[in-house]
C-alpha cells in the first residue's frame, strides 16, 4: 500500500525515518507559518485568514509531492516572492492586493504552459550564471532591509532617507532573536529559525511587551476573507505585465534550483546528469502556485528545507505526506501564531536573507558584463524597494554590455526577448 501510495520501498527505507524526516522537514520550514502572514498583512490582507491560507497552500504543494510525484519535497509559499508581492508590486506599484493575487495567478498559468511545453528549464538554462546566482542575493538583501525595519534597526529619516533607529524594547528582541538563531545553526540545531521566532516571543511576553495568547487552540480562522478573492481582470494590464515575467523568473530560478539540489541529496539524479521525474516536480509547482492564488497567498515553491529531511533519511513520498499532515495540525494553534510580533518574525527575514546571499561567492566575475549586471541585480532590489526593477537593470546592462563587447555569440535568443521585456517594463514604471 505505502509503495502504490507514495513510492515507499520496504527493502531499503523504514516508515519511522520517512516519519521522522517528514518532522525535521517540517520544523525547519514552519518559520513560514509566521512569516508570510506578517508580510502578506502589510499588503492590506487579513491575518489570520493569510495563516490558514498559508497552511492549506503548503499542505497542497507538499501532498502533490507525496502522492503525484511521489518525492521527500514539501512546498510553501517562498520567501522572497511574498516580499515582492507585498512591497514591490501592492505597496511598491499602489495596486490592491487582489489584483496582485491575479498576478500570481498568471504567473501560475504561464508556469504550467512553460512546464507543459517542456521549455521551463531551458528558459533557466539561457539565463547567465552571474544572473542566476545575483537573484537569490539580492532577494536576500531586500528581505533581510525588511527584517530591520520590522525590527527598528533601519527606520526613516528625512535628511538621510534611513537611519538607526532607538534601542528599545523591538530592536532588543529583534537582535536577540538574530542571535539566537545564528548560534542555533552554528551548532546545526534543527528547527533554528522556528526556535528562535519561539524563544523570541516568549522572552518579550516575561517582559510584559505582548501578552500571552488567551488559548492555544482554536478552530482554524477562516480563509474566505483572501480567499478566491484575487482580480484576475484587474491583473491584465500593459502596466503589470514586467511583475508577471518578474514573478515567473523569480520562481523559476528558485523552483528549478531547490529542486535539482535536492534531488541530488535523495539520489533521484542519473549518471547523465538528468533528474528524474523534473516535470512532475515542476508541474507539480505550477499547480500549487495556482492553488495558492484561489486560497489566498503568495506564490507557492519547493522549499529548500527539503533537504533536512532528505539527510534524516526520508526517500519517498511519506516523508512529504508526514509534512503536509503536520501543517494541517498547525493551523489549530493559530492563537499562538497570531500573538507573535513583528519583532519576532523580523529575525527570521534577516537569517534567511543570509541564507540566500551565500552563493555570492559563485558569481564569475571576470567578465565585466557578468560584474556589473550582477550588482545592479542585487544593489537595486533593496534601493529601489522593488524586486522586478533589480531585475530589469540586470538582465538589460547584462545585454547591452555583453553585446557591446562582442561577445554576441553568448547571448541567447531568449535573453534577447527577456531584455525586450525589460526594456518595456522600465519604459512604463519610469514614464
Amino acid at each position: 500500500m505505502l509503495t502504490k501510495l507514495f513510492g515507499f520501498n520496504p527493502a531499503s527505507q523504514s516508515v519511522g525515518k520517512e516519519i521522522t524526516a517528514g518532522v525535521t522537514t517540517f520544523l525547519t520550514m514552519s518559520y513560514i507559518l509566521f512569516v508570510n502572514p506578517m508580510i502578506l498583512s502589510d499588503a492590506g490582507m487579513d491575518y489570520h485568514a493569510v495563516i490558514t491560507a498559508t497552511a492549506l497552500s503548503a499542505c497542497f504543494g507538499t501532498l502533490l509531492m507525496a502522492f503525484w510525484v511521489k518525492v521527500p519535497l514539501a512546498m510553501a509559499p517562498g520567501m522572497g516572492l511574498n516580499a515582492f508581492f507585498a512591497y514591490s508590486l501592492v505597496i511598491g506599484e499602489g495596486i490592491s492586493w487582489e489584483t496582485a493575487m491575479g498576478v500570481v495567478f498568471i504567473s501560475g498559468v504561464f508556469f504550467l504552459l512553460l512546464t507543459w511545453l517542456g521549455i521551463r528549464e531551458k528558459i533557466v538554462n539561457a539565463i547567465p550564471l552571474s544572473l542566476r546566482l545575483a537573484i537569490p542575493a539580492g532577494i536576500g538583501l531586500f528581505i533581510t532591509f525588511i527584517g530591520f525595519q520590522n525590527m527598528e534597526l533601519i527606520v526613516t529619516d528625512e535628511a538621510t532617507m534611513i537611519a538607526l533607529g532607538n534601542f528599545l524594547s523591538p530592536l532588543a528582541f529583534g537582535l536577540f532573536g538574530i542571535l539566537l538563531i545564528a548560534i542555533l545553526e552554528a551548532k546545526k540545531i534543527r528547527g533554528s529559525i522556528l526556535i528562535g521566532i519561539l524563544a523570541t516571543s516568549a522572552i518579550a511576553m516575561v517582559f510584559g511587551d505582548i501578552s500571552p495568547p488567551g488559548s492555544y487552540i482554536s478552530a482554524p480562522p477562516s480563509p474566505l476573507p483572501v480567499a478566491f478573492q484575487l482580480d484576475i481582470l484587474s491583473a491584465l494590464q500593459w502596466g503589470l505585465i514586467g511583475a508577471i515575467f518578474s514573478f515567473m523568473f523569480v520562481d523559476l530560478f528558485d523552483s528549478v534550483g531547490t529542486l535539482i539540489a535536492c534531488s541530488y541529496e535523495a539520489g533521484l539524479v542519473e549518471k547523465d546528469g538528468t533528474v528524474r521525474k523534473i516535470d512532475k516536480m515542476l508541474g507539480a509547482d505550477a499547480i500549487a502556485t495556482l492553488f495558492g492564488s484561489l486560497a489566498g497567498t503568495s506564490t507557492t515553491t519547493t522549499y529548500i528545507e527539503s533537504a533536512s529531511g532528505i539527510e534524516e533519511g526520508g526517500r519517498s513520498g511519506l516523508t512529504a505526506f508526514t509534512v503536509a499532515v503536520l501543517f494541517i495540525a498547525a493551523m489549530f494553534v493559530t492563537p499562538v501564531i497570531a500573538a507573535v510580533p513583528a519583532y519576532a518574525t523580523a529575525p527570521a527575514l534577516v537569517v534567511v536573507g543570509m541564507f540566500m546571499f551565500k552563493n555570492i561567492t559563485k558569481i564569475p566575475m571576470q567578465h565585466w558584463p557578468d560584474m556589473a549586471a550582477a550588482f545592479l541585480t542585487i544593489i537595486l532590489m533593496p534601493l529601489t524597494y522593488s524586486i522586478s526593477m533589480g531585475l530589469t537593470f540586470g538582465f538589460l546592462f547584462w545585454v547591452i554590455l555583453t553585446a557591446i563587447s562582442g561577445r554576441m555569440k553568448d547571448i541567447h535568443p531568449v535573453m534577447w526577448i527577456v531584455a525586450a521585456f525589460s526594456l518595456m517594463n522600465l519604459w512604463v514604471t519610469l514614464g
